[in-house]
């Protein structure tokens, strides 16, 4: 099937005042020439986006995108040849710093593919409506979601050195004794960056609230244990800390910590935080400073929002240190940004060298 390249129609010219920022340039990849209609008719009626370029396989959506340039590649996942799916490292390879937003009937709540699609790359998802689905906001969601993603990431050269105008605090030397990551858009790709270049065993508890609704946790567990070659599961409350053990924040709660005697125990909350988010990365990196101290380590990757800024001003204030995640590997860069922003990072790195500075924290940094 060749390319079908739609440059945006030119749209009724009325004297008002251009815009300050060029529209957000889209392709649409989908098998249905009904879809790529009503997604373009979804999305042309708001002023803020244009479409670049429609393409029916994802092997057309990766010649179009030595041709044209987008910010944002809106993909489905069933399709002939080499399917979606498959398809998302060679299209991010391909798309020059765009990135790709999932909309598929395989993109539902728990499915593996989903999950599977955010850790190939994809920085988010949105099933295509079906019955009763979305109450009729389909079209409002989709745009959210997509302003949310905005432009393509700048090239590295031009990058280069902007998080390092920024002021960072100092960072402590003694071992850590906790590892707590919050993460949101794009979350799923950047854990499984970090903890590739992690060290097998790094001897503490590792934390992890990534937003996601409570379908997606058991899929979520599996696949992040796989990635991370160590055991990870949907916390429960009353847990025991262990070390090298991933526990994840349920979809539907906290996670936060208790002192039970001896042990540093889980504690789930349903508390609404100041962020609004559900969980939330504010409660727990405010429970792990005040539990651990100047030996706790928080991360905070990419994600849209402000959760984690409270958090980490309670962490830090307890001695403990912050890292975010730089702008140039990030999804969103709205959580890091915030957090760099209120000065309490240490630094701001890509996740590979993050895994490196938590490495060097920890007394089993030489332990693969």
């Amino acid at each position: 099937m060749t390319v079908e390249r739609a440059l945006a129609r030119p749209r009724d010219r009325q004297p008002v005042p251009r815009p300050t920022r060029r529209p957000i340039r889209l392709m649409i990849v989908d098998d249905s020439m009904i879809a790529r209609a009503v997604l373009s008719r979804m999305v042309e009626g708001d002023g803020g986006f244009e479409i670049a370029a429609v393409a029916g396989t994802a092997e057309d959506a990766i010649a179009a995108l030595h041709q044209v340039r987008v910010d944002i590649v809106i993909l489905d996942l069933e399709m002939p040849g080499a399917g979606g799916l498959k398809s998302i490292p060679r299209i991010l390879a391909a798309a020059g710093g765009a990135k790709v937003m999932i909309v598929s009937s395989l993109a539902e709540e728990g499915a593996e593919q989903t999950i599977a699609a955010l850790a190939l790359g994809a920085a988010d998802t949105l099933p295509k409506p079906g019955t009763g689905r979305f109450n009729g906001r389909f079209s409002e969601i989709l745009l959210s979601k997509l302003k949310a993603l905005g432009y393509a990431s700048a090239p590295t050269e031009l990058r280069a050195g902007s998080s390092s105008l920024l002021p960072l605090r100092p960072m402590a030397a003694d071992p850590i004794e906790i590892l707590a990551i919050g993460a949101s858009t794009g979350g799923i790709h950047a854990l499984a960056a970090l903890f590739q270049a992690l060290p097998r065993r790094i001897g503490v508890p590792i934390l992890v609230t990534q937003h996601l609704p409570p379908p997606f946790m058991p899929v979520f567990a599996r696949q992040l244990a796989v990635a991370a070659h160590r055991p990870a599961s949907v916390a429960e409350d009353g847990m025991i800390l262990a070390a090298d053990e991933i526990l994840l924040a349920p979809g539907d709660a906290h996670l936060t910590l208790d002192v039970s005697g001896d042990d540093v125990v889980v504690h789930l909350s349903d508390g609404r935080p100041s962020s609004g988010c559900m969980p939330s990365v504010d409660p727990m990196l405010a429970s792990v400073g005040a539990v651990y101290g100047e030996r706790a380590l928080g991360v905070v990757l990419t994600g849209m929002g402000r959760d984690g800024v409270e958090g980490a001003s309670r962490l830090v204030s307890r001695g403990g240190s912050v890292i975010v995640q730089d702008e140039g590997s990030c999804a969103v860069w709205g959580m890091p940004r915030a957090i760099l922003d209120a000065g309490l990072a240490c630094a701001a790195l890509p996740p590979d060298k993050i895994a490196r500075r938590i490495a060097a924290r920890t007394e089993e940094q030489s332990c693969k």
